[in-house]
């Protein structure tokens, strides 16, 4: 229940504070004289959208709060947020301010505690609902219609939606993988073949290791000088070892070398490692002759083997002109070829396993639509019965109404189109709501709706109505203020009126005017319309009166009757009050 509502540099509010009690309160004044001001305080304390016109002129700050009284279910949602406990209590203030190039600025808090806007907006929807002017356009739209059976029909319809929202997610993310899957398969087959091309030429390649290329151009050049290579090992063997003629070798010079080291050191010990030197020497030299002599032995001219290494080396090097690099990235690439043609080889059963999971998510989807749609088919039983029982005492004893659901393609809500059928009078086919019902239907039907909303409430709120009896009057004005009377009797009512009827009811009546303050002037009451030159000092604020009294009363309903001598109004106004207090009499 909201207890206090405290503004600030609020538009026209320069400072209001506004008690509200349980019940039926009622907010009367000339039209223009800034009701809907403080509803818009409401919202704003409550996460509404805020923007430069509510600071008020010349400042530029602005503060609203907003003082519930909470339930003990709503507490332990707050303990969840970290929200303190004051008294049972829970104080939202929202403060507006002008940054630079008049940017709105906006800081929200929960008992001191600063949060964000979103749960702000979360606290609201869990304590109040505020139902202004025009929002009876809302219920003309089908979206709008699906949305309140689905609010009306509670937890379980709730959590079959969230059931519904994750399996179309499913849904549409297997289509989404299965429509580009089937769009890329063309291309992938004219990749396949490609890569099938490649691979038999890297397979008939007969690629072995990055090196092959290498040892083949050594293997050539040795082939291609056979002769050379024989003659130089064998010219090399003579010069190291043995000389067909009467020449001195390598060893022969080494051996002189030797034999006068070894006088030499008779003499000196120390040249004893020098003279080792030229020993090994000598066996390192007779080895390389040796093995100089077998290698010139073992080489033979082979045409035919040159050819074939001649034919592999050309192979290899058109392979990595090809492909633009060494025989090392060729065979990078042929693996890379293998791997990717083994992967589209398995597109064919993977496409098929998208086609299996997109019909399984279908019938998924399917399944939980149909149990949603059972359950709205419920909750619109409940609520037909129950919105035709409240729209009777609304002057509508004969209405008929229907909600029918067609099916359409599933979504995120549901396969299920809602539309309202509505029906005001005897002998009229019934059609949808919007081709129907009036204004002042509409604001009967509106009113009826939160009724049933509000009796299938887990717990009492606060509701917020802007004019919910406009374009209505007479006897369907007292049954539009007789059921907001009822409301009022679970719930606290908040209701902006212009008729004396539904303000006569009230449990709690606040007028609400405009005054000019002008310091130059000893009355500050005038009105806007004396003076016609602009004073500076000149301001015209909003104020709001609880008028408690019964002679205040009867004035101010007196006043918005119209249409009456100021005797007639009198009477007419305090006989509204006296049938009120009857009517809250015999229904307490």
């Amino acid at each position: 229940m909201l207890l206090c509502l405290t503004i600030d540099n609020f538009a026209l509010v320069d400072h209001l504070r506004l008690d509200f009690d349980q019940g039926l309160n009622v907010l009367t004044g000339e039209t223009g004289a800034g009701k809907s001001i403080i509803l818009d305080a409401i919202e704003i304390a409550l996460g509404g959208k805020g923007n430069a016109r509510f600071i008020r002129a010349g400042g530029d700050r602005a503060q609203v709060e907003a003082t519930f009284e909470i339930s003990s279910e709503f507490q332990e949602w707050l303990q969840i947020q970290e929200i303190p406990l004051q008294n049972n209590q829970l104080v939202c203030t929202r403060e507006l301010s002008l940054g630079k190039q008049n940017r709105i600025k906006s800081r929200c808090s929960l008992n001191g505690v600063v949060v964000k806007l979103q749960l702000m907006e979360e606290f609201r929807a869990r304590l109040i609902e505020i139902t202004a002017q025009g929002q009876t356009s809302d219920l003309l739209v089908a979206d709008k219609q699906r949305e309140l059976i689905d609010i009306f029909g509670g937890q379980k319809i709730i959590q079959q939606k969230t059931v519904v929202a994750k399996a179309y997610s499913n849904f549409q993310k297997a289509k989404s993988k299965l429509a580009q899957k089937r769009k890329s398969q063309q291309e992938q087959l004219q990749k396949q073949s490609l890569l099938e091309f490649q691979l038999k030429e890297f397979t008939e390649a007969e690629l072995t290791t990055p090196e092959e290329l290498e040892n083949l151009e050594q293997e050539r050049d040795r082939l291609s000088h056979v002769v050379e290579l024989q003659q130089l090992s064998y010219q090399t063997y003579q010069l190291l070892y043995q000389n067909d003629v009467d020449a001195s070798t390598a060893t022969d010079l080494l051996a002189n070398a030797e034999k006068n080291l070894e006088e030499m050191s008779a003499y000196d010990s120390n040249l004893q490692p020098l003279l080792e030197i030229i020993q090994s020497a000598i066996a390192q030299v007779i080895e390389a002759g040796q093995q100089l002599n077998g290698y010139g032995d073992s080489l033979e001219a082979d045409p035919e083997r040159l050819e074939e290494v001649e034919v592999r080396i050309r192979t290899l090097k058109n392979l990595c002109r090809k492909y633009s690099g060494d025989l090392g990235a060729v065979i990078a690439i042929y693996h890379q070829v293998q791997q990717e043609l083994a992967e589209l080889t398995d597109s064919e059963q993977s496409l098929a396993n998208l086609e299996t999971v997109y019909q399984q998510t279908s019938e998924e989807l399917d399944l939980v639509c149909e149990k949603l749609s059972k359950l709205r088919y419920k909750a619109i039983a409940k609520l037909e019965a129950q919105l035709i029982k409240e729209l009777k005492p609304l002057a509508m004893e004969k209405v008929l109404f229907e909600c029918r659901l067609k099916s359409c393609q599933p979504s995120i809500h549901g396969a299920d189109e809602v539309n309202f059928y509505f029906s005001p009078n005897p002998g009229e086919e019934l059609q949808p709501l919007a081709k129907t019902a009036s204004g002042g239907e509409m604001s009967r039907f509106l009113l009826a709706l939160k009724a049933c909303f509000s009796a299938a409430a887990a717990s009492s709120q606060s509701l917020v109505f802007d004019e919910i009896d406009a374009g209505v009057s007479g006897k369907v004005a007292q049954a539009i203020a007789e059921k907001l009377y009822q409301l009022s009797q679970g719930n606290q009512i908040l209701c902006v009126t212009h008729q004396p009827l539904i303000a006569a009811m009230a449990d709690a009546h606040y007028k609400v005017a405009k005054i000019i303050i002008d310091p130059n002037k000893k009355n500050t009451n005038r009105s806007q319309s004396e003076g016609k030159q602009v004073n500076s000092d000149v301001r015209t604020v909003v104020r709001v009166q609880n008028i408690s009294d019964r002679n205040l009363r009867v004035q101010e309903l007196a006043q918005i009757t119209g249409g009456h001598s100021a005797e007639q109004a009198i009477e007419f106004a305090q006989s509204l009050l006296d049938k009120a207090e009857t009517y809250r009499q015999q229904h307490k």
